[in-house]
């Protein structure tokens, strides 16, 4: 597979940018995904928020973060006192990697490869809305953005530094927490996520 180049183009309007990456065929993961599935959300809003890929519903739908974990996602913002008018939601990875099992598709990690072959994508969003704040859902997309050395597990909730934005930090992707053992797990990490959120809200604001 060939290695992922560098964004050529200066940065456009993200509308631009959706239409080309409509067509993306840097890695393979377009022939068994629905379509593309690209970011949205503010165009100059302060937070961007970046996940690891699109789920099941995302790829059928077209839109990032519609899916049960986004729907918790927008609930924890809600609660952080984030308002999503300020807020753009991307992913990593623009196409939804699955597996068959029966009738349903179960989602699969992309790998190294994949993930820097979308990183032009990503690069292009991030220079063209140019948030205040850039906030990383979980392991790949820490990873993606700032390198294996970052992890969400020691890093979560901490000032990195980083020329993607004036503030760049971790969490967890909401997905973690609904795959929580049992109810009781599931809210302490659900209250844990809205905190990591309203650390973020008070930083972009101060």
């Amino acid at each position: 597979m060939a290695k992922s180049k560098p964004a050529k183009k200066p940065p456009g309007s993200l509308r631009r940018i959706k239409v080309e990456a409509e067509g993306c065929r840097r890695c393979p993961l377009w022939e068994h995904a629905t379509q593309t599935v690209f970011g949205s959300g503010s165009a100059n809003g302060p937070l961007m928020l970046v996940g690891e890929q699109p789920g099941d519903v995302e790829d059928r739908e077209g839109e990032p973060f519609v899916g049960p974990a986004g729907q918790l996602l927008r609930r924890a913002l809600g609660e952080a006192g984030i308002d999503m008018a300020g807020v753009y939601l991307t992913n990593a990875v623009k196409h939804f990697k699955w597996r068959p099992q029966g009738k349903r598709r179960l989602h699969e990690r992309p790998n190294h490869e994949e993930v820097m072959a979308c990183r032009l994508w990503l690069d292009m969003e991030i220079e063209t809305v140019r948030p205040a704040a850039v906030v990383a859902l979980g392991a790949t997309a820490a990873s993606a953005l700032l390198g294996p050395s970052v992890r969400v597990t020691k890093d979560r909730g901490k000032k990195l530094v980083s020329t993607l934005a004036p503030l760049v930090t971790v969490t967890v992707h909401p997905s973690s927490i609904l795959r929580s053992t049992d109810a009781a797990s599931r809210a302490r990490a659900y209250e844990q996520f809205v905190a990591d959120l309203r650390r973020i809200a008070g930083w972009v604001k101060s």
